[in-house]
């Protein structure tokens, strides 16, 4: 059986968790997440723990009890904690900027690079070169700042573009004569 899948989730106070035919939702106070469910797991409530157990004789429930633990347990810290994502521009001239819902970008182009953010993520700069992406669902906030970190990823001789915080970039050497 999964490790993983053995392991309750406990809801913390002001998480409302609502298990019904196919589908879990979780209610917190940053917002509201569901996930469709496998139907060979069972998901039961206790108290404040919820257990995922895989059906008898399916060869998938013990895979997919794993997967819809950790899922759960990333939509229940989402609604309450939420997550973030910081990035970091590297580089002469490279620029962030919140107007509204978007994030202009200088980033040695000839023209500057306007991204839209999706329904329910925060950007927030709080230098010209930090970017601090938030929001409640892990798989969008680690989409969106993958997006943002496409546009110009760190090139590999002087290490210039879009990193994410804490990212190492290995340098290579220049070519010699």
């Amino acid at each position: 059986m999964s490790r993983i899948g053995k392991n309750p989730i406990v809801v913390p106070k002001g998480v409302d968790v609502a298990i019904s035919e196919g589908a879990i939702s979780v209610k917190g106070p940053l917002g509201t997440l569901s996930q469709s469910l496998d139907d060979s797991v069972n998901v039961r409530k206790d108290g404040d723990q919820l257990l995922f157990e895989p059906r008898e004789g399916d060869i998938n429930g013990n895979a997919m009890s794993g997967t819809l633990r950790a899922l759960t347990a990333n939509m229940v810290h989402g609604v309450s904690k939420g997550f973030e994502r910081r990035l970091n521009l590297v580089g002469v001239g490279y620029r962030a900027q919140v107007q509204g819902d978007t994030l202009n970008l200088a980033l040695g182009f000839s023209h500057p690079v306007v991204h839209t953010m999706p329904k329910g993520i925060k950007v927030e700069t709080p230098t010209q070169t930090e970017i601090l992406i938030r929001g409640v669902d892990k798989q969008q906030v680690g989409q969106v700042a993958a997006e943002v970190r496409a546009y110009r990823p760190p090139e590999p001789y002087k290490g210039k573009g879009v990193r994410y915080a804490g990212e190492q970039v290995v340098i290579k050497e220049t070519k010699k004569k």
